[in-house]
């Protein structure tokens, strides 16, 4: 499988007026074409960090890191990745169409690419008949459907997912869960997601990055079994509890370098 994105003993230390904040030390890791890829840990473990790092938003102090086998930088000039960010961040004076239009109109999209392109990802995260509502019309989970939309609207490769639905209630998160799941399926894009969720990362994963607490190291690699077609019923499963439990001695296991 094509590494899409490679981490080569990876470091970075924030420098602070009370001294050094080492976030991230010695990460190395491979992303292949099509995975699913979450990264858990406890909070301040580095895991945005990293996300912020392959996004060219934080510099790394050390190691290198590619995305499409170029520096971060040039993958984000050549528009190779989507962002969603912890909060959904719509404008609310802008419709949900038009806030999904609006990194195409920043990249100089015609008009009719635009509405196109708009009509396609409302489609894809099941807001057909939302584009003229408002932001504050839409629920939380729905608001984070759009912001994903925004996300997907010039069709990257890669989608950056920064704990998306952790602020959402665990019935709307187990749904956007499946949709997620059937998105992936349907677009074949590589994911990286950050999260605290143990369950949503056995669910929704092809691959569980299990992290240190500061400085983030990877302590697991999880490659999961489990079929890509998944049921939320699969969460009853034994394969999907032994995976659960493995994440849950490699955090705890983690806790041990203090």
């Amino acid at each position: 499988m094509t590494s899409v994105i490679s981490a080569q003993n990876l470091s970075l230390t924030f420098e602070t007026n009370d001294g050094p904040v080492h976030a991230l030390s010695e990460v190395t890791l491979d992303i292949a074409k099509g995975d699913f890829v979450s990264f858990i840990g406890p909070s301040g473990c580095g895991k945005t960090t990293f996300l912020r790092v392959m996004a060219d938003l934080e510099q790394p102090t050390g190691g290198t890191v590619t995305v499409n086998g170029v520096s971060p930088g040039a993958a984000r000039l050549a528009r190779s990745y989507g962002y969603v960010f912890q909060a959904a961040g719509l404008y609310p004076w802008r419709t949900i169409a038009g806030n999904i239009r609006l990194p195409l109109e920043i990249m100089g999209y015609s008009r009719a690419d635009q509405m196109q392109r708009v009509a396609k990802v409302l489609d894809l995260v099941d807001l057909n008949g939302f584009e003229k509502k408002f932001p504050w019309q839409l629920s939380g989970g729905m608001q984070q459907r759009a912001s994903i939309a925004r996300a997907l609207a010039f069709d990257a490769d890669i989608l950056l997912m920064d704990e998306p639905f952790g602020a959402l209630d665990e019935i709307v998160r187990d749904h956007l869960n499946e949709q997620l799941l059937q998105l992936w399926a349907k677009t074949q894009k590589t994911i990286a997601f950050v999260t605290h969720s143990i369950p949503e990362a056995v669910y929704l994963s092809t691959h569980i990055v299990v992290m240190s607490p500061r400085p983030g190291r990877v302590t697991d690699v999880i490659t999961s079994p489990l079929p890509r077609e998944r049921p939320l019923e699969i969460r009853d499963t034994p394969e999907f509890l032994s995976i659960a439990h493995r994440v849950r001695e490699g955090l705890r296991a983690g806790h041990s370098y203090d």
